[in-house]
């Protein structure tokens, strides 16, 4: 097991989506804000292409496409698949800044069979 947002977790992360089929267009850096947590806020961030992850880290991108701030509770409900992000987006429960675009064709994309898979797969290795 990996604890949740450590180095060591998006190295893990990174080498399970290596399957990921391609998706065409969903191209953007998207910058986390996770509030709350037990160690404070945290940000990280993941660099898609054509929705596959090039990259993801703890700390910032100097201009993401979007910000998607969200408690640390939701955050790891999303990540564990107890929370659906489309349904944390329509609840205001996730805040967005930048490219409504990008998220736009970003949460779609969380609901194909593809990408929930991987988030089961990242959840059964991670310690919330």
């Amino acid at each position: 097991m990996t604890r949740w947002l450590s180095g060591e977790w998006f190295d893990q992360a990174r080498n399970l989506a290596v399957g990921l089929p391609p998706r065409p267009g969903l191209t953007a850096g998207i910058q986390h804000v996770i509030t709350g947590g037990p160690d404070g806020d945290v940000s990280c961030y993941w660099v898609l292409a054509d929705g596959r992850p090039t990259s993801a880290a703890i700390g910032s991108l100097e201009s993401p496409d979007v910000t998607l701030t969200l408690s640390w509770s939701d955050a790891a409900a999303i990540q564990s698949g107890g929370l659906d992000p489309s349904v944390a987006f329509m609840q205001g429960r996730m805040k967005v800044a930048g490219s409504m675009s990008v998220v736009l064709e970003l949460l779609p994309a969380t609901r194909e069979a593809a990408y929930r898979d991987l988030r089961c797969r990242v959840a059964d290795v991670t310690e919330f």
